[in-house]
């Protein structure tokens, strides 16, 4: 399941599919019963059990709209969306911060609030009403249980020489984990100056580049890598087929492990050629039976703080939480800066 921006040979090819095909003719009918879903990846599952799943089949069969889905990375469907931007295909729009922002910011986004989006903290959904947290979720990283007897606790200790070809992150600016391995490296330092002199010497150990994050979870799995990096949703599904799988937090600076929220957001795309049924989704999205199979079917945290799921998912997950200090990033500056952040870790690190 990676959540990357994905390579324009790989968005070419998925030009030709037919569910990127099929985003235009007939579809553009304004009383057609379709609405079209452009998505990170995460949420649906490789082998049709994942929460979109469930979520796509039961919105069908309650309101005979077909939902048609086309999958991307995190950065990747975005600049679709600005690249149809005067004549939009896609209906709703879904994508991790600081992607969401970047979305709204270029103004792909209409003002729509879900029914039961006052459930929904305020820290995830927009000031303005363009954008709510469908899925909660965290970044995280990954490491191989059978090799390693316990996990890394700091970011220091994987500038140890046995990590030296078996350590691997997705690239920031191109994948949203990986984005996220340099928003949390600089909180954890104390700024931008020392989270990249920590990333340069840390190239001495990485594999390389990587433009998928999903890819990598299999990878430690096998033992091919001990460590990458990742999120607590995509990773603890992985984890149901992948035992050696165990998920971990780089510690802060006071000893702490750290992390923060990557909700997956989701936005009515303005001008949509399907607008009311894409209204119809987000509130469908939100609703109380939704939101309550997040943990079991998803792996993820539902984003209405009225659900408090109790199913042996959910609980595993809030273990995995326990003890994890939380911090807020300042998306605005993110989204700002974001191609200057990366720029300046490409210099640093000689990507």
């Amino acid at each position: 399941m990676p959540r990357t921006r994905i390579t324009l040979a790989v968005a070419l090819a998925l030009l030709a599919t037919p569910a990127l095909a099929a985003c235009g003719g007939s579809s553009s009918a304004s009383n057609a019963k379709e609405v079209t879903v452009y998505s990170a990846d995460g949420l649906k599952g490789e082998n049709g059990d994942g929460w979109y799943d469930r979520v796509f089949a039961d919105f069908t069969k309650q309101t005979g709209i077909k939902v048609k889905y086309v999958e991307g990375g995190s950065g990747e469907i975005v600049q679709r969306a600005v690249r149809e931007k005067s004549n939009p295909q896609a209906d709703v729009l879904v994508t991790l911060p600081p992607f969401i922002q970047e979305a709204d910011t270029k103004g792909l986004l209409e003002k729509y609030e879900p029914k039961d989006a006052d459930q929904v903290s305020g820290a995830d959904k927009s000031i303005d009403g363009t954008w709510t947290s469908v899925v909660d979720n965290y970044f995280g990283f990954v490491y191989n249980k059978k090799e390693l007897k316990q996990a890394p606790k700091t970011w220091n200790e994987l500038l140890d020489p046995q990590y030296k070809n078996k350590l691997q992150y997705s690239t920031p600016g191109v994948a949203g984990d990986g984005t996220a391995v340099l928003i949390k490296a600089v909180h954890d330092f104390g700024d931008k100056g020392q989270a990249l002199a920590f990333l340069k010497k840390l190239q001495a150990n990485n594999v390389g580049p990587s433009a998928s994050t999903g890819k990598l979870a299999p990878k430690v799995d096998k033992g091919e890598l001990l460590v990458a990096n990742g999120d607590v949703q995509m990773n603890y599904a992985q984890a149901k087929t992948m035992p050696n799988l165990g998920i971990w937090f780089p510690a802060g600076k006071d000893g702490k492990p750290t992390t923060f929220a990557l909700p997956y957001a989701a936005g009515l795309v303005g001008k949509a050629p399907h607008s009311e049924n894409g209204r119809k989704l987000l509130d469908f999205m939100l609703a109380q039976k939704q939101q309550q199979e997040v943990s079991s079917i998803g792996g993820g945290f539902a984003s209405r703080q009225d659900v408090k799921a109790t199913d042996a998912d959910a609980i595993d997950l809030t273990k995995i939480m326990d003890g994890v200090n939380l911090f807020t990033p300042d998306w605005n500056d993110i989204d700002k800066n974001l191609t200057s952040y990366v720029e300046d870790w490409k210099a640093a690190t000689g990507s």
